[in-house]
């Protein structure tokens, strides 16, 4: 499995430690939209991992934009077994632990199907918050091969805190599926925030080829409610500041 990694680096601090973030991608692989997220993640002080999640199928490399590339990524999300999926997400974690940079902290993200994923992770303890883009299959429980996973009904197993966005006119996940993942979350007492905004639709802040979909204000506004989750759960330690002296290099 091809995991890309994505570094923050501090001038100065060459002892600094950061939090990991894993980057769930959509059906499509790590694409040139989910790449830029994990980097604008990575520029926030956080390290950043983004399987590729179709390895057993494919290469790394993302799948298009287009009819072909949809059909094979549906079709290999129902392929996959779900424990697969789980030892993914579990490689993933134990790959920024090693890590001499990260502080041991772990968040996790992530768009469609990586919105699931990123939902999935919550139930791993060393996962302490989640932030979920209109997570689809959760209230359908269709994910994995036999398309029969038990996402919903492990919720309680969840120890840290979820931000659940979805678009309200999201044809993906409707009404009916947000309103019984709100309800099995709050049921469950899990710590979770709910954001469902009026005119957004499913993939609203992919930014490119998001077919009409992409909303640059409202992916603003969720970038906050990201950076405040993590900022809040997972903590930057940067160390102390160690001067690299000498004269600066002329780099264009």
């Amino acid at each position: 499995m091809r995991i890309f990694l994505f570094h923050p680096l501090i001038q100065g601090y060459p002892n600094a430690k950061f939090p990991g973030v894993i980057v769930f991608s959509e059906i499509y692989q790590v694409t040139g939209p989910v790449a830029r997220f994990a980097r604008q993640i990575a520029s926030q002080g956080y390290i950043c991992a983004a399987p590729s999640s179709f390895h057993e199928f494919e290469g790394p490399e993302p799948l298009p934009y287009d009819n072909e590339g949809t059909d094979k990524g549906n079709k290999y999300k129902i392929e996959k077994e779900l424990e697969s999926y789980d030892r993914d997400c579990s490689l993933t974690i134990e790959l920024l632990l090693s890590l001499s940079t990260c502080t041991g902290k772990i968040g996790a993200t992530g768009m469609c199907l990586g919105g699931h994923l990123a939902f999935r992770a919550a139930l791993d303890p060393r996962v302490s918050s989640s932030v979920c883009y209109f997570a689809t299959d959760i209230h359908c429980h269709s994910l994995g091969k036999g398309k029969n996973d038990d996402s919903l009904k492990r919720v309680n197993e969840i120890k840290g805190e979820l931000l659940m966005i979805f678009g309200k006119k999201d044809t993906h996940v409707p009404p009916e599926g947000r309103d019984l993942i709100r309800k099995t979350l709050h049921d469950s007492g899990v710590s979770f925030s709910w954001y469902e905004p009026a005119h957004a639709q499913h993939a609203f802040i992919r930014d490119e080829l998001s077919k009409g979909r992409y909303d640059a204000a409202l992916s603003g506004v969720c970038w906050q409610m990201l950076l405040e989750l993590f900022g809040r759960t997972i903590k930057l330690d940067l160390g102390e500041f160690i001067s690299g002296g000498g004269e600066l290099p002329h780099i264009c």
